[in-house]
């Protein structure tokens, strides 16, 4: 039962960061149907949803190579995207015709407030399912770690068990924490 509900929840975050990954390239799609070439705002704009689809490829990179170093990016990404999604959305929402105004659009204003609006709706999925791909995402190391697999443990499993893991683990940390 345990290895079939892992298996269910790694599906589920799988699945999580593909979604991540349409909704973000579709709001790169509409933010340059605003303008083609866009202004520094949508540059940014642009460039949030890029490390997005970044930090989304990385969790599929994470719980497909159980490397620490992808994991690593993979939750600081997740973070610091999530934090940004939301804010962007906040200020879709409320400050539409300003942020249109920044964006510099040449679409009839009316037509830019529905496709600005409409990327500010994927913005709250996105900052929704990060926050779902994180909890995942710990959920699915959490019990690699605990399972002992290579698969995001510690890759020490036989170790452990005669007692010589610890000093193995404490060989691998950087110099000033070794003891």
């Amino acid at each position: 039962m345990g290895l079939q509900s892992h298996n269910h929840t790694h599906k589920i975050f799988l699945l999580c960061n593909y979604i991540l990954l349409g909704a973000a390239s579709s709001c790169i799609f509409l933010t340059l149907s605003l303008r083609l070439f866009p202004s520094i705002v949508g540059f940014l704009f642009i460039l949030l949803h890029v490390i997005t689809i970044g930090g989304a490829v990385s969790g599929c990179a994470a719980s497909s190579a159980g490397s620490h170093k992808w994991y690593a990016f993979h939750m600081v990404a997740t973070v610091l995207t999530a934090i940004f999604q939301g804010s962007v959305a906040v200020l879709i929402f409320t400050t539409t015709g300003n942020f249109l105004q920044a964006m510099k659009s040449y679409v009839r204003e009316e037509d830019a407030g529905v496709i600005l609006k409409l990327a500010g709706g994927l913005c709250i999925l996105m900052f929704c399912l990060e926050w779902v791909v994180m909890s995942l995402a710990f959920v699915l190391r959490y019990h690699a770690f605990v399972d002992g697999s290579s698969r995001g443990g510690n890759g020490n499993a036989n170790a452990n068990a005669n007692g010589s893991g610890k000093e193995d683990d404490l060989k691998n940390w950087p110099w000033p924490f070794q003891v």
